[in-house]
């Protein structure tokens, strides 16, 4: 029986020799199209004709360069250990959330005075308007907790928590419409192409966790589609593909294509896996492709992810007191208030970056109650959540930020009226918190003037809210570094400094 059971057995493994045979002169002479022109090519883009990689100094310096640069990491004490990004996609207005503006009461409709505007540029929406029309928020705002940190009545729940929070009213930023400046905060550059944010973090610091993958992304399925969103803002540009972002779903399937099919018991998945895996590994001897290893690493992350994502999406043994805080959307799965449920309970799992996206803050028109909607839906979870962390220990060594694009006008763009006006993109200054760990407390960094139109003090470029973000995690934006076509990239570019100020 043994022997029958072992000639059974080579009967149905796969012979992997014949792939593995190198070609041999005459073979790629009579195959290959292009003949010797081919062979010149590959050496001219330092491979050999048969696509492997050569070992020559200069490869073996810029592997090295890198390795050692991750093995550096972290290059300081991390205050965080991992981080909570609510991107509020579409450009929150700061008059109606958190920028309190008191002498625009008595300014309504008046042309906004050339002197603040500075011939700073306009959008093509509003720069053929021939007045600017000032739109004083019809919002009434009060101070709240020991900071007596001024917030909206849009926002009651998160004054609650303003003690624990660190606003930055001076975030300033070049890019003037959506995408530009949606992939200039996610990549740290206008253009699209460049690693975001998570995947840096990922590249830099790994995974504490070996059955989820380390930067996941959610989308609100309750908020407007005014704006879209591409998966390249969490997308691992030129890095290896293992270090994108996994999206989320809600539903049967939050990880398309991670179930297995109807009518498939998943028997022999682990053995189909394991004879892939040989082909695998069989194609990267040969042609010496870092996407084979990142392939690799995928599919046995999908293996050990069709136990570890039904367990931490399923929210049924959370007790009622839990969605009570949350709030009534929390138990609509895909909603904002659920998906920040969900994102506690990945960071309980250790994964090290989570990103919620909520669109819906782009109101050119019927501002008042379309962010009034907006609040609504956002407030009481976003508060909650802050509340959950920081009873349950995580608010210490998590680092939550919460912030949109870009921010609003002073002016309305079109109609006005005192409860019904717009508000046009408006980069040059606008409202982020940050709390949890390595920030200080219910502090406001950073002033804007009368108009909330130019900043006063302490001005927080994109690229420094990116260095600060990095340095939190004992990361030097500086030093994390990847080549590609022969430049050496990094998050920041060629600008960014810590801002000192705001840590703990």
């Amino acid at each position: 029986m043994a022997h029958h059971h072992e000639d059974e057995f080579r009967l149905h493994t796969p012979d992997f020799t014949g792939l593995n045979n190198k070609l041999d002169r005459r073979r790629f002479l009579t195959k290959t199209s292009l003949g010797l022109g081919a062979a010149a090519i590959g050496s001219l883009l330092g491979k050999t004709v048969f696509g492997k990689a050569k070992n020559t100094l200069a490869g073996n310096e810029a592997a090295s360069f890198e390795e050692e640069m991750l093995k550096a990491i972290p290059h300081f004490a991390p205050k965080a250990k991992r981080i909570v990004y609510l991107f509020m996609a579409g450009g929150p207005s700061q008059f109606e959330t958190f920028d309190y503006k008191p002498k625009l009461v008595n300014m309504f409709g008046q042309d906004l005075p050339g002197s603040v505007r500075q011939g700073q540029r306009l959008t093509g929406m509003s720069a053929n308007q021939s007045v600017l029309p000032i739109a004083p928020s019809m919002y009434k705002f009060n101070q709240f907790g020991q900071s007596q940190t001024w917030v909206s009545e849009l926002l009651p729940h998160t004054a609650k928590v303003v003690d624990d929070l660190c606003f930055i009213k001076s975030v300033h930023s070049e890019a003037i419409n959506h995408d530009p400046a949606i992939t200039f905060f996610q990549t740290g550059n206008q253009l699209p192409g460049r690693p975001s944010i998570g995947s840096w973090i990922s590249y830099g610091l790994g995974s504490d966790n070996n059955n989820l993958p380390t930067f996941i992304v959610m989308v609100s399925r309750n908020a407007p589609k005014d704006q879209p969103l591409y998966s390249r803002l969490w997308g691992n540009g030129f890095l290896p593909s293992k270090y994108q972002g996994v999206q989320f779903g809600s539903g049967k399937d939050p990880v398309l294509f991670l179930n297995n099919p109807e009518g498939y018991d998943g028997a022999d998945r682990k053995e189909m896996l394991e004879y892939l895996s040989q082909l695998n590994k069989l194609q990267n001897d040969t042609y010496g492709d870092p996407e084979v290893d990142a392939r690799i690493a995928q599919y046995e992350m999908a293996y050990r992810m069709q136990t570890s994502v039904p367990e931490v999406m399923d929210t049924s043994k959370e007790p009622n007191e839990v969605f009570e805080l949350y709030g009534p959307d929390s138990r609509t799965p895909g909603s904002y208030a659920a998906n920040c449920i969900l994102a506690r309970k990945l960071l309980e799992k250790d994964v090290k970056f989570v990103q919620l996206y909520h669109q819906g803050w782009d109101q050119h028109g019927g501002l008042p109650t379309a962010i009034a909607q907006q609040c609504k839906a956002t407030d009481q979870p976003t508060a909650a959540f802050i509340t959950d962390l920081k009873r349950r220990g995580l608010l210490e060594d998590t680092l939550v930020v919460w912030g949109g694009e870009f921010g609003r006008t002073v002016y309305s763009q079109g109609k006005l009226t005192p409860t019904d006006y717009g508000r046009d993109h408006h980069p040059r200054c606008f409202t982020m918190w940050m709390a949890g760990a390595g920030v200080k407390p219910g502090i406001t960094f950073g002033e804007t003037d009368d108009f909330s139109y130019n900043i006063v003090s302490n001005p927080v470029h994109v690229h420094d809210f990116q260095a600060t973000l990095m340095y939190l995690m004992g990361i030097d934006h500086k030093r994390l570094v990847y080549k590609f076509q022969g430049r050496r990239f990094r998050l920041t570019d060629v600008e960014g400094k810590v801002v000192k100020d705001i840590l703990a």
